[in-house]
Order: C-alpha cells, then sequence, then structure tokens
C-alpha cells in the first residue's frame, strides 16, 4: 500500500494500490465523505495513465488543487518511483 500526503485539499492523505499499472484500491484520509468514496470506486480497475489524464489539474472552489487533482499526483509520483 502506498500513502500520499495531500496539500491543499481537506483530506490529510491517501493511500492507494497498484498492481500491473492498474489502480487496486484508493481510500482517502478526510475530505468530503460521499465525494472521495466516489472518486476512488471510478478510477479503482482504471490503468494508472488514464486516471492521471482524468483528473489532473481539476480545482476545488478557487483552490489550485483538490482531492482528485491530489490522486492524479500521488500517481504520478508512484510512476516516477
Amino acid at each position: 500500500m502506498n500513502k500520499y500526503k495531500t496539500f491543499g485539499v481537506c483530506s490529510r492523505a491517501i493511500n492507494f494500490e497498484v498492481e500491473n499499472n492498474v489502480i487496486k484500491h484508493v481510500d482517502f484520509e478526510g475530505g468530503c465523505s460521499g465525494n472521495t468514496q466516489g472518486v476512488a470506486r471510478l478510477v479503482e480497475g482504471m490503468d494508472v495513465n488514464e486516471a492521471i489524464r482524468r483528473l489532473r489539474g481539476i480545482s476545488c472552489n478557487g483552490r489550485p488543487t483538490s482531492c482528485p487533482d491530489q490522486l492524479a499526483r500521488a500517481l504520478e509520483e508512484y510512476l516516477q518511483g
């Protein structure tokens, strides 16, 4: 399980698991429960690069980032090793 410490959003961290470049599990710590659960369920089973493409750059209430954007950044960091 990988853990990414978020910044600029309500969630504190994102725990995620990737296997063969496919997202197997995502769990947000904190944040808007319904939204983070929805994002997690939508990306589980998705190719990592596709998830990054879809989520990167989403903002929240005028902030330069969001929980989905933070997940994209976490996945990018994961790919970079």
